[in-house]
């Protein structure tokens, strides 16, 4: 078989997403005997207690029935909480999916998507491995930057994607920033605003996305209930927009990709989470606190606004602190890939975690003289 013959041009320029190996593979290849996950910003708690229950108690039967192909109860519960038509959101298989829908319900070669150079990396995979093209913005004090967004728009851009708040760097838009940026763009492109870190977000001038779709019919938000409704393992995410963007953007949807645990779960997470959110933005100020004196005091430079994450530029590359850490029983998130060489990624967990990781990472600024000189 000619299989190279077989494979378009742009796919043969991406490379694959390799992810890392099973936990009980990585503490055997380093020798750690045991491993606090600090790299994918997951929550700590866990479900909320009624999610959990809904997970603890998933009927077997159940895994042989096909589930709702269109998550029917979940998108009647969203629209219920947000006072909107259930039609205004699609659901998919984490927000992967809904950023891939998007893409495909409006772009085709020859056009182009706009997001920044430094965030959420599927934006640009996605595009790229779509043969779109991925127009890439350098942000500004780690911030997206609105001049320099509208200043890349052409006549074949088809969709913006901004990270609010950012994915690595924590910042964010405020609502009139927002509002400023959508009157200068018109209503010819559409606008995605990533809210995956939303509720981590305190400030009043967050702005609600939904609400301004009225005045924006462009706007679409995308949501998750992987980070701080802890459902990350059961891949549960969504858009909201105007109904007839949505309408679009499910021709290109698959049915059928949430599974039954994951909407019950996700529902479940939704009717409880009042305590779940307060407990866990509690968590999150009480790590940030902590974890940027500890950062302070050993003169460790930090990024890190909003969102349950703190960026660590470290004294020697990212990889090798990555691996020093492993060994150390600490998994953080190297930064290259984002494009900040040298910066790692740590997620706040519980305070016994956090304690343990600074002395982790101070044990190893004190052995920096040491590593430098061996390299």
């Amino acid at each position: 078989m000619n299989l190279d013959a077989l494979i378009p041009d742009y796919v043969r320029r991406f490379q694959a997403y390799v992810p890392s190996k099973p936990d009980h593979l990585l503490m055997q290849e380093y020798g750690a005997p045991r491993l606090h996950r600090l790299n994918n910003n997951e929550n700590a708690l866990g479900p909320s207690p009624a999610a959990a229950s809904v997970i603890a108690g998933f009927p077997p039967g159940q895994a042989a029935i096909y589930p709702s192909g269109d998550s029917y109860d979940l998108r009647i519960a969203l629209g219920d909480r947000c006072g909107i038509a259930a039609d205004r959101f699609l659901v998919g298989n984490g927000s992967c999916e809904v950023i891939s829908s998007v893409i495909k319900a409006f772009c085709q070669p020859g056009d182009n998507i706009i997001t920044a150079d430094k965030t959420f990396a599927v934006y640009e995979w996605v595009a790229e491995f779509s043969g779109i093209e991925a127009r890439l913005v350098p942000l500004r004090d780690y911030t997206f930057d609105p001049q320099g967004i509208l200043d890349q728009i052409g006549p074949k851009t088809k969709v913006l994607f901004l990270c609010n708040p950012n994915n690595p760097t924590g910042s964010y838009w405020t609502r009139q920033t927002l509002i400023d940026f959508l009157e200068k763009v018109g209503g010819d492109k559409i606008v995605v605003v990533d809210e995956a870190y939303r509720e981590y977000v305190e400030d009043p001038e967050y702005p609600d996305s939904i609400a301004l779709m009225e005045r924006f019919p462009n706007l679409v938000a995308f949501r998750t209930l992987s980070k701080m409704y802890a459902l990350a393992g059961l891949r549960v995410g969504y858009l909201v927009g105007a109904e007839p963007v949505v309408a679009v953007v499910r021709r290109t949807s698959v049915a059928y990709s949430v599974n039954a645990l994951a909407q019950q779960a996700a529902l479940a997470a939704l009717s409880d989470d009042t305590a779940h959110i307060a407990a866990t933005r509690s968590l999150v100020r009480e790590g940030r606190a902590f974890l940027c004196q500890v950062c302070s005091d050993l003169g460790l430079e930090t990024i890190g606004g909003e969102g349950n994450y703190l960026m660590i530029r470290t004294p020697i590359n990212d990889m090798l602190m990555y691996r020093r850490l492993m060994k150390r029983g600490m998994m953080v998130r190297t930064m290259t890939a984002f494009r900040f060489p040298g910066w790692i990624r740590v997620t706040y967990r519980e305070m016994s975690v956090m304690v343990s990781f600074a002395e982790a990472l101070a044990e190893e600024m004190r052995l920096m003289p040491m590593i430098s000189g061996a390299t």
